[in-house]
């Protein structure tokens, strides 16, 4: 695991980061439980979530008032402090997402169901339409707050903050973002 804010990780780093899994970041009772798709390489390469550059979720989680400052990913365990996690439905660092096949949903979903059911957070929000749609066979999510809840927990949606996702710009996430803050 990377050590430093400054630490970038090599060609050589992210290729040999395929597959490699990184730690959760959670507790008991936390009011959010992030759960992204599964990592990426850098994230891989790294152990931080959210980790490559240009992925959105960090200046988010700021804007819209979920931390005081900007963390950087290798501050992520700062976010315990204010009752937020962050988990994976997968947890096999990929290239793209499209690498997960519907078993590794499947399995990631019972996974996750037993760190809710042992965690009890308050609100579990899945950062992407499709893992959440993959991860609990839905045809057609949106977001928002659902209306099922998930081993109690109330459940969110809300885009994919990777700077690939063009249809969310930052500012529409940070609203996004805020209104899960809020309620």
């Amino acid at each position: 695991m990377a050590t430093g804010k400054s630490f970038r990780p090599t060609k050589a780093e992210l290729a040999h980061a395929a597959g490699k899994s990184i730690a959760d970041v959670i507790a008991p009772r936390l009011r959010v439980l992030f759960c992204g798709i599964n990592p990426g390489l850098y994230s891989g390469a790294t152990g931080w979530h959210f980790a490559r550059p240009g992925n959105r979720f960090w200046p988010a989680l700021h804007a819209a008032g979920f931390t005081k400052r900007q963390l950087h990913p290798s501050e992520q365990r700062e976010l315990l402090k204010d009752g937020y996690g962050i988990t994976n439905l997968v947890n096999r660092a990929t290239a793209t997402a499209d690498q997960l096949g519907p078993s590794e949903f499947a399995a990631g979903r019972r996974r996750l169901a037993a760190k809710v059911r042992r965690y009890r957070p308050r609100v579990v929000t899945f950062l992407g339409l499709g893992a959440y749609g993959q991860g609990f066979g839905l045809k057609k999510a949106e977001i928002g707050m659902q209306r099922e809840r998930f081993e109690g927990a109330r459940v969110w949606v809300l885009p994919n903050p990777s700077g690939l996702n063009a249809n969310y710009q930052l500012r529409e996430l940070a609203a996004l973002f805020r209104k899960l803050r809020l309620p």
